[in-house]
């Protein structure tokens, strides 16, 4: 709670404004003291609220005192939290900063169960929780009412067809979707519905809130920029017309399923330090499949220490059972093997060196994707965004050079055998 709002109420308990008993519940109440207007719920009759913000503004504790509300007050009683993995369901929706078990008052606290993924209120309503990374968890399941929470970073847009197709019991089911606006083929048809309403502002909005550091080291960072454009200030961005990928070409060629492979690898973009300032090391998991095409299967970037993103690089080539683990190591060098091998000394391991500039070796990547020979498994949005957005002579970023280097070790670097065009 914001400490002017605090001392506020403090004040009105003190000049008996409010009694403590009324200065108690407003330290809960999001609609008397606590909301601002743009995280109040439209007014009129709509079928799905949709919170496109910017970073900090606040969507989560708006699609977790929405469903509160709805939750106390008897209106519904059959809720699904749903956001892209089950981590971030607990850790964001559920008992983050502003998650449930973190704004609810104590005397109508829910009661948590993990193993059954469920939030029992006194009253008897229920929140069940659910993975997008699952869309199978969600057929059968009948609800009244849900929160979707970063829509446009889910891997499987059908995920999001289940969670509408169980909305069908109560008198007038609703859902709250909180997301950060991105240019997905999901985002963009719901928006266009007649019973969508959407809301929403930038994370300024809510800077008073936010810590210093943020303001200072983030928000500068990224002001003036296209990033920026759609992370703080929350605009719907289409592709940057200087890239080299189009969405469209992302879109049209997408799968829901991997074939089987001929060659599959783990790509590293290797980052030298860890902590918050430091740079993602890029790990994409990719594959060239039986038809001579490529299939990016996930996407495991993460911003961590050597040890961390080597951990994560070396679970992923035992869990596809990779042909190899492909490394650049321009900056890194000899200490990116040493640092895999650490973890386990027995994986195939493939350094590679760009002696090439970027423009060079992305281009015929890209070229993969027009000729819709380059497709991927699920929706990788983050990766996408960096695709989209990056023009050659600007700054790679490190998602989209391991996906350079992954296509170029599975594509370009293939032979062929004579005649029948089949790699070897």
């Amino acid at each position: 709670m914001p400490l002017g709002l605090l001392t506020q109420i403090r004040e009105d308990r003190l000049s008996g404004v409010i009694t403590p008993a009324q200065a108690a519940w407003a330290m809960y109440d999001w609609y008397g003291y606590l909301a601002r207007d743009a995280q109040k719920a439209p007014p009129g009759e709509w079928a799905v609220w949709v919170v496109l913000a910017g970073r900090g503004f606040g969507k989560s504790r708006t699609g977790a005192e929405w469903i509160r509300d709805a939750m106390e007050g008897g209106q519904y009683g059959r809720a699904a939290l749903v956001a892209r993995t089950g981590a971030d369901v607990r850790d964001v929706m559920v008992e983050g900063e502003s998650g449930m078990l973190r704004i609810c008052p104590p005397w109508n606290m829910p009661k948590w169960e993990p193993s059954k993924r469920r939030l029992t209120w006194p009253n008897g309503a229920m929140a069940t929780t659910y993975s997008a990374d699952k869309p199978e968890q969600l057929r059968g399941p009948q609800h009244d009412i849900a929160w979707a929470d970063e829509l446009a970073s889910w891997r499987y847009p059908e995920t999001w067809d289940m969670l509408l197709l169980g909305l069908r019991i109560g008198m007038d089911p609703r859902c709250i979707v909180t997301t950060t606006p991105k240019p997905v083929k999901v985002l963009k048809a719901l928006l266009k519905e007649s019973t969508t309403v959407a809301t929403g502002g930038s994370t300024y909005e809510n800077i008073v809130n936010l810590a210093p550091p943020f303001a200072a080291r983030i928000l500068q960072k990224y002001e003036g920029t296209r990033l920026g454009r759609q992370e703080i200030y929350a605009e719907l961005l289409e592709d940057n017309p200087d890239a080299l990928w189009a969405r469209s070409d992302i879109e049209d060629h997408r799968v829901m399923e991997s074939p089987e492979f001929r060659k599959l690898i783990v790509a590293i973009d290797p980052s030298l330090t860890g902590g918050d300032d430091a740079d993602e090391a890029g790990i994409i998991v990719a594959g060239r499949g039986m038809d001579q095409h490529l299939y990016t299967l996930e996407d495991l970037s993460v911003r961590a220490s050597p040890d961390a993103w080597a951990r994560a690089a070396v679970t992923a080539y035992h869990k596809y059972r990779a042909d190899a683990i492909v490394a650049e190591i321009n900056n890194g060098g000899e200490m990116v093997e040493l640092t895999i091998r650490t973890i386990d000394k027995n994986v195939v391991f493939k350094a590679v060196y760009a002696s090439r500039g970027k423009r060079t070796r992305a281009e015929p990547i890209a070229a993969l994707y027009e000729q819709g020979r380059a497709h991927h498994v699920g929706v990788f949005a983050e990766l996408e965004d960096e695709m989209c957005q990056w023009v050659p002579g600007d700054p790679s970023p490190n998602r989209l050079d391991a996906l350079v280097w992954a296509g170029t070790e599975l594509m370009l670097e293939a032979e062929y055998t004579s005649g029948s065009r089949r790699y070897a």
